[in-house]
């Protein structure tokens, strides 16, 4: 038998028990052996217990106290880094079971900006909701101003619906590009704006304007006006809501920017309107998953059917070719 192999048997495999690895990461998170016990409804000393014999198998420190609580230590780190890996790995494969068991059922986990959860989003979860009712869909919304990814990469969801400006490269990370999503210059239906078939962008510099929250997408606009040798339009409302800023436009008093994938999935429902300005603004959206970590078949046939909606993506707006999609519900017309 091979030295190595031997000694991992000896002092590792037979010592290192799974249980005890979940109890060392819920001491660190709560930084408290008394609160950790509690948490996991047993005994602090059994709580002790367990660390100890990890101490002993690894033969390192893995827990200082200080003033503040419990504290891991640098080995501590490592070795928990690892284990949300293998939890995380166990987690994927009993949701390959229960999909085994029923295909119909199972977990998706995302995260994305608002922008992509007012128009990809429910296109995509409707297709998937229809061929399998009983599949769950978790969103939480990712902070489209940064892309740090640290939901996903904690592993607290499956994949990541980001909206990416220029390249973008991490070794961790697989990057699938879906479509150009280019960005219009949108009024409500009451707006003296909506009528008019020819548009300059230098007449809309002093209009009311309502600006999204993302700084970065902000700066690419601001970047268009300066291009054709204009001033930035001052805001009157900074707001990241697509909800607040579709009321606001349907007074007809105000103008925003929205994406292509936003506004098919809204222009009819808000009665708004894109003008025939073209600002230069097109980011790509993407679908973001951690390299080397298998997904579960539940995840993806969500990111086929995300796949499916973002074909549609490529037609122009209001096409016959985007009326009769099969990936989500038809994108109306502007």
């Amino acid at each position: 038998m091979d030295k190595a192999l031997r000694h991992w048997e000896s002092r590792i495999g037979r010592r290192l028990k799974l249980r005890d690895l979940h109890i060392l990461s819920t001491v660190v998170q709560w930084g408290s052996m008394a609160k950790a016990a509690t948490h996991l409804a047993m005994s602090q000393p059994a709580v002790s217990e367990a660390i100890a014999n990890l101490e002993d198998a690894l033969r390192v420190r893995l827990l200082d106290r200080s003033s503040r609580g419990i504290e891991p230590t640098l080995y501590a780190d490592a070795l928990l880094k690892r284990g949300h890996v293998v939890f995380d790995e166990l987690q994927q494969g009993i949701r390959d079971i229960e999909f085994l068991t029923d295909p119909s059922v199972g977990e998706v986990r995302i995260a994305c900006s608002e922008q992509s959860a007012a128009g990809l989003l429910p296109a995509a979860i409707d297709g998937l909701s229809r061929r399998y009712p009983k599949i769950v869909i978790r969103v939480v919304q990712a902070n489209a101003a940064t892309l740090e990814f640290r939901e996903l990469r904690e592993r607290r969801v499956d994949l990541v619906l980001a909206r990416m400006i220029g390249s973008f490269v991490e070794d961790d990370l697989a990057i699938e590009i879906l479509f150009e999503d280019p960005h219009f210059v949108v009024v409500g239906a009451p707006s003296r704006w909506a009528r008019r078939r020819k548009v300059a962008l230098a007449e809309l510099v002093n209009e009311p304007w309502l600006f999204p929250s993302n700084q970065v997408v902000n700066a690419l606009i601001a970047e268009a006006f300066k291009a054709h040798g204009l001033n930035v339009p001052q805001e009157r409302v900074n707001a990241g809501s697509i909800l607040l800023r579709n009321h606001l436009l349907t007074t007809g008093r105000f103008l925003t920017v929205l994406p292509d994938s936003v506004l098919r999935y809204n222009a009819k429902q808000w009665s708004l309107k894109a003008l025939p300005v073209d600002l230069g603004v097109k980011p790509a959206i993407a679908i973001v998953t951690l390299k080397n970590r298998t997904v579960s078949p539940v995840v993806q046939l969500f990111i086929e059917q995300v796949r499916a909606v973002a074909k549609t993506m490529f037609a122009p707006l209001g096409s016959k070719r985007s009326a009769r999609s099969k990936a989500g519900r038809a994108p109306p017309e502007s």
